[in-house]
Order: C-alpha cells, then structure tokens, then sequence
C-alpha cells in the first residue's frame, strides 16, 4: 500500500473527531436524528477548517445503515463503500476542474436516476465559487426543487462569489478558524498514534503558522518527520520553514532600539547567510516588537522561555510604548515595499539602517526632528503679534504665475477680484521690484508677517541673484546651521519660496540655496533663538 499523507490519514470519521467546529457538528447531528435532513447545504470557510470532511460524514450519515445519535457507523456496507470511494452514490466534484455548463448538465440528467444502493445521492460540490455563470444558472432549478432522494453539499472559501440565488436556496454553516488549543489537541493525539516525540514549544509554533488550518498544521508535522526522525523540538521547526532563532530577532530589535547600526546589520547578514526567508524574518520581528509592547502594558507574554522572558523584560524597561509603536507602523510599511520590490534584502536593509537612525520616522512619515521644528513654528506663530494684522502683499501683475516643483509645471492663478454685485474691483498692484536683489528682502519680511518664522530666521541675512533666467540663488553668508538645513529642505517650504520668487519675477522659477562649505554648521547660534530670548518665548535647541 502507498504512503498516505497524514493530513488524509488522520482525516475524522465521525463529527465527534472534528475539532473546534462543535457549532455546526451538533446542528448536523440533531438534524439527522430528528430525520429534517435539507436538500441544500453551503459549508463555508477557510481552508482546511473541515468543510470537505464535514461533507463526506454527512454524506455517510444520512445513508448510513445503523446510525447512532447522528454519526456514521463507518462498518456497514454504505460507509465502508463511501470510504473506499467504491459507493458511486456519493459524487465527489471539483468545481475548480469541472465548472462548465456541460459538467452541471450532466448532473442534473444524472439525478432523475435512483442510487444504487444508498438511500440518497449526494453530491459533493468543492470550490464551487468557481464555477462559470451559465454553470450556476444550469444548477439553479435543480438545486431548488432536487427530487427527494437527492443531496447537494456545496463547499468554498469565498461565498462572497456566489450568486444570490444559489445562496438563497442552501442552509448555510460557516466554519472557523481552529482555534490553537484545539489543533494542539489534535496534533498530539496525531503524535501519540504515530510515535511521534514533540516538544510543547514545538507544538504551539506548528499551531501559530498553521493560521487556524488543521489541514496545514498536519502538513508541517509531516515535513518534520520526513527525515525518519520522529523527535521534534522548536528549533527543527524554525529550520524547516526558515524561522531565523529568537536569538537573532533580539538582536536585531535590540540593536534598532540602541541606534546601533552595525550590529543590527551584523546579524541581518548572519540570518541571510543561514539562508532564512527575509519576509519570515521582518514578520518574527514585527511580532517580536508586538510582544514587547504587549509585556510593558501588561508585564506578561507566553510561548517564551525563561531566557527569553527576561530579554523582552530588559528591552522594555529602556524603551517608550510611542517608540514601539512607531517601529510596528514602521516595520508594517517597510512590508509592504518590498512586497513590489525584486530586491527586498536591499530594502529590508536600507529600512533597517532607517530605523537605526536617531532622526527615526514615525508612523505619520515624519521624522523627530521634523516634528520638533513644526511644533516651534506652531508655537512662536500662535504667539506672533503680526499675524493676526497680517494682510497678503498683492503682486504687480495681475495674473500670478505659480510654479509647481513636484510636476515642473506652470500654473496660472485667476486675478484678485473683490466682487460687489455685478461689478468687480481690482486689487492694488504691490511696489515688487523687478530686480530680486531688490525684492528679495520683502519676500523675506512677508514671511514673518505671514507668521512663517522659522522660515524667516532661517533667511534673514541671505542675499539673492538671479543666476539665470529659470534660476535664483539664495546665498548664505553666514553659513547654514544643520538645524537651518532642515527647515529650509523641506519641501513644502522649497515650493513656497519658489512660488514667492516666481510671482515676484512674474515667470516661473527654481530657486538654489547657495552656501560657503567652510561655513555650514559654524553659526553658534541660530538667530531663532535670540528672536525667542527677546520676546520671552521659552526655547531650547535640541540636537
């Protein structure tokens, strides 16, 4: 006899031996006692949750000799033959294969004929989501009005795709994910029969990646052994399906968490050289840094050991919740790039360099220091006592020219009008010179009026040149502080100075910063700063 996987070897005979479906097992059985058998049912579900093997106990229920409180006796010669897959009274079809018109016209000659032997025919339609259109409207009259002694069990995982009428026409049971307790049962009663030694650690990952799924749970219990030994421990498991060591997954959160790029890279390298799936390693971490932030709210985790407990213990009392949180929006999005990506150890590897960065991006896209010069700016205009008086400077032209950095486009604004009744007024032209050398300090003094004031102290003192005739210059004479370079390359605030510039030149413009290099970095002092000191604002630097 050929080898039989164990996933069918071990497949329930009864409803008493499915697992974590009781809902669905009992209304099966005390329909089939109470003999109110329908002639339509729709079992929906995951994958391996037990829809198939619900049917086929069904099948073999209603036609079973000498049933007993609703189960199958599974030794009469209706399940013996149902088992052996020699009773051509239960049929067996797969929609996926078998979805034309012609499949289901065949069926519906077939089911004027009485069985053969058993009481009722029963068809067994898997995946029948995918069966065409006209496929499902062939199978509507029948499905409806069947003659009595014919069944239709219908299974799929997505319902969604079934028409109206179909669904309409069954009594439908939705099956759920199994529960990890309940494949962990299972798996050892597996074990048990099949000589098999495994460890309690090993057992709850086989039920983790399972995902709710018997079926895969079996199927990873059955890689294990394929080795012809039947011990399994944790680290088998992770070996086999490319599960890096938790040691490694520390590491690297560890080191993310210190700012220490080196040794985060260090053993990023050491788990791809084992040959470990890069997506299993971001997802190990993902739920590595879940289970921090899960022990600092609560001071408990389970499936760690002892060792381990008193890592994730050591990691949480030197971090923020924010920063953890943060990591897991970052991590969830480095994902998905490399989801569309054909080199995801490069990214993986650049989002780690990222995070191991102290400018760390939050799970808005901004970095800290970002945030840091927003909330000052917010700060000192909420207390600015011009912006409330402010009134925007018209220009000279009476169409402004916008220009857009992020398409190289030209946009042309309407003209200022201020409408009374029919009739409409045009604004007073602004006293713009021509020159920028000339209208460059204006533009600057529109800023702070504006209430832009870190914008504006990160340009006073700065002198412009037009350098050609798509290009001014804005140079710095004094040098430019890291904090300056960081206001002034955002870009919301790049576009807004180039859209000043342009509608000041009345033609669209690109705008440089111009620095001397022995300069950068040396201002002792942003001029923020003493801005704040004279208007008693509290203000610190923070680097």
């Amino acid at each position: 006899m050929g080898y039989t996987a164990l996933y069918r070897k071990f497949r329930p005979l009864n409803f008493s031996e499915m697992v974590g479906q009781e809902h669905i097992t009992k209304t099966l059985k005390n329909q089939i006692i109470a003999n109110r058998v329908g002639h339509a049912y729709l079992f929906n579900g995951g994958r391996g949750t037990g829809k198939t093997s619900a049917a086929k106990i069904l099948a073999r229920a209603i036609n079973c000799l000498n049933p007993k409180d609703g189960e199958p006796c599974n030794e009469c010669e209706i399940c013996k033959g149902a088992i052996s897959g020699s009773l051509t009274d239960i049929v067996e079809m797969d929609a996926a294969s078998n979805n034309s018109v012609e499949d289901i016209r065949s069926i519906r000659e077939e089911v004027n004929f009485l069985p053969t032997k058993a009481k009722y025919r029963v068809y067994i339609i898997d995946e029948v989501h995918m069966l065409s259109t006209g496929a499902f409207n062939a199978l509507l009259k029948t499905l409806e009005e069947p003659p009595e002694h014919v069944k239709f069990i219908l299974a799929t995982t997505e319902p969604q795709k079934l028409p109206a009428t179909i669904l309409s026409r069954c009594q439908r049971f939705d099956f759920k994910k199994i529960s990890n307790e309940d494949i962990i049962k299972r798996l050892e009663i597996v074990c048990k029969e099949s000589n098999i030694e495994i460890t309690k650690e090993a057992l709850q990952i086989i039920a983790t990646l399972s995902e709710g799924a018997m079926r895969d749970a079996l199927s990873i219990l059955e890689r294990c052994i394929q080795d012809g030994e039947n011990q399994i421990d944790e680290d088998k498991i992770k070996d086999l399906v490319g599960i890096p060591k938790m040691v490694y997954v520390h590491d690297i959160v560890k080191a993310i968490i210190e700012y220490d790029i080196d040794k985060a890279l260090v053993t990023v390298n050491k788990v791809l050289e084992e040959g470990k799936d890069i997506s299993n390693l971001l997802w190990e971490i993902i739920k590595y840094v879940k289970d921090i932030l899960l022990y600092k709210a609560t001071n408990h985790i389970e499936l760690y050991s002892e060792e381990e407990k008193t890592k994730v213990k050591e990691i949480s009392e030197t971090v923020e919740k924010e920063r953890l949180i943060n990591l897991v929006y970052a991590f969830s999005e480095l994902e998905n790039e490399m989801k569309f990506s054909t080199q995801k150890s490069i990214i993986f590897q650049a989002g780690i360099i990222k995070l191991c960065s102290k400018l760390t991006v939050n799970h808005k896209g901004n970095s800290d220091l970002e945030q840091r010069v927003d909330k000052i700016e917010n700060y000192l205009r909420s207390h600015s006592t011009n912006v409330n008086n402010y009134r925007p400077q018209p220009v000279t032209t009476e169409v402004k020219m916008a220009y857009n950095m992020s398409t190289g486009t030209t946009q042309t604004a309407p003209k200022n009008e201020k409408k009374t009744g029919n009739s409409s007024k045009k604004m007073e032209a602004s006293t713009y010179s021509s020159k920028v050398e000339e209208y460059w300090p204006q533009i600057v003094r529109d800023l702070k009026q504006n209430g832009k004031i870190v914008l504006y102290t990160n340009l006073m003192n700065t002198r412009a040149k037009e350098i050609n005739d798509m290009t001014v210059g804005i140079e710095f004479p004094n040098g430019l502080t890291s904090f300056g370079k960081t206001v002034l390359e955002k870009q919301e605030n790049i576009k807004e100075i180039a859209n000043l510039v342009s509608m000041a030149s009345g033609k669209p413009m690109n705008i440089k910063y111009i620095t001397n290099v022995g300069n950068v970095g040396e201002t002792k002092e942003p001029n923020i700063k003493s801005i704040a000191n004279d208007s008693d604002i509290p203000f610190h630097v923070i680097e």
